[in-house]
């Protein structure tokens, strides 16, 4: 809660062009959203149902530093056009959730979704769309995440994206993922994925990560430089692999 009290008044001294009147409430904490300039990419962080097992509020943890440091590491490691308040809250359940293709997903394990969450999340997938789904730990956590995500597609199998995959080297090279896990919860970091109707890598779960807790507090010098610097590369490969399948 004192992060997230944080992050509101970060937000309002910032005034970088918040949607006048647009707030997101799931608890006594509003949240701003951004406008974001026009670039390449617009980072989406979704807003979506939630069981209140983390407040109603896990949704929005690390925001919106993370989301920030994210695009600032995206911009000076790729060529991808991105600014730094690239970033945007978008409600699954709206249509406004297909306008951006690359959507992260904080805290899955609190995860309930309304049914026009459930359709846009099918549809959102089945047009191209990629969902990078983080924070989240614990058995009770990883089967509420399943739960959700094989409701909304009963017909396709939710598997472990081994080390092998395109996914872990397609900008950077991350064969091993070990050197983040001593910094988050829950012991080995699995990456879980779903595959849209081409085949290809749709949703991606880091279960036992947190990468938005690297982007967020690198320049805090909470976490070594190497962990952090991984959780930025994998990052930054998701969006790749988004924008070229």
């Amino acid at each position: 809660m004192r992060r997230a009290a944080a992050a509101f008044l970060a937000l309002a001294l910032l005034g970088n062009g918040f949607a006048h009147g647009q707030f997101f409430r799931r608890s006594a904490i509003p949240i701003p959203d951004n406008e974001p300039p026009p670039s390449e990419l617009i980072v989406s962080r979704w807003h979506f149902g939630t069981n209140g097992r983390i407040g109603h509020m896990g949704w929005s943890h690390n925001y919106p530093s993370s989301d920030r440091n994210f695009n600032e590491f995206i911009r000076n490691a790729t060529g991808i056009d991105v600014e730094l308040a690239s970033y945007r809250i978008v409600e699954l359940g709206e249509p406004e959730v297909f306008d951006y293709p690359f959507a992260y997903v904080s805290e899955p394990g609190e995860m309930d979704l309304t049914p026009q969450e459930e359709l846009n999340l099918r549809e959102f997938v089945d047009r191209g769309g990629f969902v990078l789904m983080d924070d989240f730990d614990g058995v009770a956590q990883l089967e509420n995440m399943r739960m959700e995500v094989q409701r909304v597609f009963p017909d396709r199998p939710f598997l472990a994206v081994t080390s092998d995959h395109g996914v872990f080297r397609i900008h950077f090279e991350l064969a091993d993922l070990e050197r983040m896990s001593p910094y988050v919860p829950g012991g080995e970091i699995v990456y879980f994925g779903m595959l849209n109707e081409r085949g290809e890598l749709a949703i991606a779960a880091g279960y036992n990560n947190d990468l938005a807790n690297f982007w967020d507090w690198y320049d805090e010098a909470r976490y070594p430089l190497e962990p952090a610097a991984d959780a930025f590369r994998l990052g930054i490969n998701f969006v790749i692999w988004s924008m070229t399948h």
